[in-house]
């Protein structure tokens, strides 16, 4: 680890300040930053501690419904507000089903929006990874990439989003708050994350010294709170990244979808939404055909980036599996394992 001036500033202007000179970079909880800067893979000049700036670490709902997260608040902290929890089931059921309660505690909302990847061969300085040193090369492209990206992907980069809170916020068209040098501004969550195209090292749309302060989630959101399901498919139970993931949400009128949000995770660079996936599902029957033709637009795009192929059709199964989910209902109580794609009702098949 190198060395690095060490600030805590007293407000979010003074924050901003500071980190606007080139090298800077912000501290939450550390939970992904502390981790590269040990392997040496982050190397800031300074960093500037948030953690004790009281305003980033408040739940506000708003007059219409809706709700402001503060940047600081705990994945755990969030999860368990039960207003929050019964208004965005999806959204508490993906933070549960990430990394282990120890973690969940410390890490953040503004942390978890901003993960950078898990791609082996990034966390590998001896090998070359166009994220981490630009120009340098892929070496996923021909090394192990079972894991890797189907959409969206390009010669310069095959790596995937790790975060399982991102993909239902996707789908829930979350808007991210953010200060900076030259004032605030507001984030479409779809523009939040990028593709990696020729440029695979820019993975976000904040600019240096820009803070994301808070998220917010709009009131229409609550509107899929009766029919929401976050599902994970994992290598093993628990503690593990998805292999794919996804998030459905169904508004029901009189037995027909009136609404359909759809999301899958860990299959390119961002969570990966198509409207008019969500759009064929509009006033349909909640059927089989109906979730697997929306799967098939959602896909409709995926290639294999490596040796892959198999991701393809798993995560179409997931897509199907997850509006399956929603379909039947929302769970009364939070799962034991939370976004299981497997049922716990006895004699179900777990064939999507």
């Amino acid at each position: 680890m190198n060395r690095f001036e060490f600030l805590r500033p007293a407000s979010i202007r003074e924050a901003v300040v500071a980190a606007a000179e080139p090298g800077s970079a912000y501290l939450g909880a550390g939970t992904n930053l502390l981790d590269l800067m040990k392997i040496g893979i982050a190397r800031p000049d300074r960093l500037i501690d948030v953690t004790r700036l009281p305003e980033l670490s408040n739940i506000e709902w708003q007059d219409d419904g809706g709700v402001r997260i503060g940047a600081m608040v705990r994945n755990s902290d969030l999860a368990y507000d039960e207003r929050f929890a019964r208004t965005f089931p999806a959204v508490a059921e993906a933070l549960l089903s990430g990394a282990s309660a120890q973690l969940r505690n410390a890490a953040t909302v503004g942390g978890n929006l901003l993960q950078r990847t898990r791609c082996a061969y990034f966390q590998d300085l001896a090998s070359a990874c166009n994220r981490r040193e630009p120009g340098s090369g892929c070496d996923a492209k021909g090394g192990e990439n079972k894991s890797h990206a189907i959409l969206g992907w390009s010669d310069h980069c095959i790596a995937t989003n790790p975060s399982d809170f991102c993909v239902p916020l996707s789908a829930l068209d979350a808007v991210v708050e953010v200060e900076g040098p030259d004032g605030t501004r507001e984030i479409a969550f779809s523009d939040l994350h990028m593709l990696p195209g020729d440029t695979p090292q820019v993975e976000h749309a904040l600019a240096q010294g820009e803070l994301i302060t808070a998220l917010r989630l709009p009131a229409d959101g609550a509107a899929f709170a009766a029919n929401s399901r976050y599902i994970k498919l994992r290598e093993r139970t628990s503690y593990a990244f998805a292999v794919v993931s996804g998030a459905a949400m169904l508004e029901m009128k009189d037995g027909v979808i009136a609404r359909a949000r759809l999301s899958l995770g860990s299959v390119a660079a961002k969570p990966w939404r198509v409207a008019e996936a969500e759009a064929a599902l509009e006033g349909e029957e909640p059927t089989p055909q109906a979730f697997a033709k929306a799967a098939d637009i959602l896909l409709a795009g995926a290639r294999p980036s490596g040796d892959n192929a198999y991701k393809i059709e798993l995560a179409r199964r997931i897509a199907v599996r997850a509006l399956t989910l929603a379909s039947r209902g929302t769970p009364q109580v939070m799962p034991a394992l939370p976004a299981s794609p497997f049922s716990t009702n006895s004699g179900e098949s777990h064939v999507a």
